[in-house]
Order: structure tokens, then sequence, then C-alpha cells
């Protein structure tokens, strides 16, 4: 990654030492955190998803797998990104499924437990589209949930992975048709040039990662990561908008909230947001370890003024 070892380490150090990729926190009933993370072979219970538990934000212990997957597990499926939503008494947990960056398509498990297991409904939420991965289940002030996710668009000046919000019916199905909340507008989120993928080559693009929280007044913040994430030049970036349905905006002029270069993390990226009792926001991301094999947890505090958003070292939770 061309950053040299843990630069970043001493005002963000990372949160368990093992491969934990996109991490996701909630608060369990019983007052633990919890975090879910992708990894990128079957645990040692046959499970997907890395499951974290903690006290206090800062200690986190390995508590097995979440999701039960088929046995024996195909070599070549891969299970990406889960993100977990608490309503009617139960877990939700949302995440893609497919092989390798073709096929992707997300899906629902539900739990009556934090920890799992997750058992999966059998509900494909976009059996319509060819690509969908990275799932974000978002409740509004009204109590509607909405899901964000990426997809990929192939027309347009910037080709790509772009983000998508659609209304959830209930917990285990979408209704009504996609709408695009944002495409690359910016050189840094250049994926790879000269794709080969969707039957053609392009410069392609890539937006993914979202998470949405409400800022204070009414609207709504989103956070997404650009870019490659194999490399330095992955981030995390701000939009903001009224409401989850749009319009959203984003100031492309000030580019990303979150890099490497700002932070000393290789590759930070794929953030999710808790905030706790005291209404504290903490930022949850990954970044590459200094011999670049795997992709750790790690927290920052988040402050929202207005429409403006920092990070910072990391706060003690309430």
């Amino acid at each position: 990654m061309g950053l040299g070892p843990d630069r970043g380490a001493a005002q963000y150090p990372p949160l368990w030492d093992g491969y934990c990729a996109d991490p996701f926190v909630v608060r369990a009933e019983d007052g633990r955190y919890v975090m879910y993370g992708t990894t990128p072979h079957p645990l040692p219970d046959g499970r997907a998803f890395q499951v974290l538990v903690s006290d206090d934000l800062t200690t986190w212990e390995d508590a097995g797998g979440a999701l039960v997957v088929p046995q024996p597990r195909p070599p070549d499926v891969e299970y990406w990104a889960p993100e977990v939503a608490r309503a009617e008494g139960r877990y939700w947990m949302y995440y893609s499924r497919g092989q390798g960056d073709a096929g992707h398509q997300l899906r629902v498990a539900s739990s009556e437990h934090a920890t799992g297991p997750f058992e999966d409904t059998g509900d494909v939420l976009t059996a319509d589209l060819p690509f969908a991965i990275d799932p974000s289940p978002y409740r509004d002030p009204f109590g509607t949930w909405w899901l964000f996710y990426a997809t990929d668009v192939v027309e347009g000046d910037r080709p790509g992975t772009v983000l998508a919000v659609q209304r959830l019916r209930d917990m285990t199905h979408l209704e009504g048709d996609r709408t695009i909340v944002l495409r690359a507008s910016a050189d840094w989120q250049r994926y790879e040039s000269g794709r080969e993928i969707h039957g053609g080559v392009h410069d392609w693009h890539t937006l993914e990662g979202p998470a949405v929280l409400d800022d204070g007044s009414g609207g709504c913040v989103l956070l997404y990561s650009g870019g490659n994430w194999q490399t330095p030049g992955y981030g995390v970036a701000v939009a903001t908008a009224p409401s989850p349905a749009g319009p959203w905006r984003e100031d492309a002029a000030s580019g990303p909230l979150v890099t490497s270069a700002s932070t000393g993390l290789a590759g930070p990226g794929h953030c999710s947001v808790l905030t706790d009792d005291c209404g504290r926001h903490h930022l949850f991301l990954h970044a590459w370890d200094p011999s670049s094999s795997r992709r750790r947890p790690h927290r920052m505090a988040l402050q929202l003024t207005g429409d403006r958003v920092t990070v910072g070292p990391p706060d003690r939770p309430s």
C-alpha cells in the first residue's frame, strides 16, 4: 500500500487483528455491542461473516460466524458486507451473495439474537438487477424502512457502480423502482481504467458502501466509499439530502472526507455509523494491515455541525 507500517495506529488503532472488512456495529438488546464483517474464507464454524462482541467499543472478542450457509459450501460463492436492523422483535441481516464481481444479489436473513445464528429467508431482493452489493437499511423519523445499496450502470460519462435506494415494503421485500442516489463525479472515484465488464471495456468508477444517518435537523447524511478498495486511493465521502429519496447533493470539489493521507490508514473505507445513548456518532471502517493481507476494523469519532461533517480520534462510548 506504500504507507509504511501502522502510520495511523496511534490515533486509530485496529479494534481487532483478524480479518473483518466492511464492519457494521449494532447495540444488542443485552447492551453489548456486536460487530459483523466480511471475511475472504469460511470461518471455522462453517458460517459466513465474522462476529465480534464488546462492552466498550474498544476491546472486542471473537464470537464466531453469523450466517448459516449451505454445506458443502460451493468454493466460488462469496458473501459480502452484512448489515443488521432490529425490527419486529428480530434481527434482520442484509448482505450480498455471488461469484467474484459478477452476479451478486441482495439477500436477507434473520435471527432472534444479535450474534446469530442468522438463517437466510430465501428472499432475493434484487432479482431484476444483474449486480447489487452493500445493502444498508435505514429507518427514517417516520418509521419507514429504506434500503440503500450499490449497483452497476454502464450508461453515462462515468460508467460504473452507483448508489441506489428503495423502500422496504416489509423487512424481506422491496417495493417500487430503485432511485439512483449518486453517480461518480470525480477522478478519485475511478476503480480501473479499461476494465472489461458487462460485455465491454470501460473507464470504470465505483461508489459503494453507503451508510445513512439523520443530520439532526430533519435531513439525511450519506457516507459512501469510492475508488478501488485494493489501493490507498480508496476513501470515504459525504452527500446530503432532505429525505432518503433525495435529491442528494455532494460537494465534488471538496473530495473525500477520510483518506489514506488524512488518517495514515491504508485504503480506509466501507464505513458504518453507530450513535450512542448520548447522541455521539462512532464511525467504523476497515483499512489494510501493514502486510496488506488483512482488512481490519477501526473506529473514529464523527461530528455533525450543520451540514459539515468531520472525523477525529475515537471517543469513549456511553
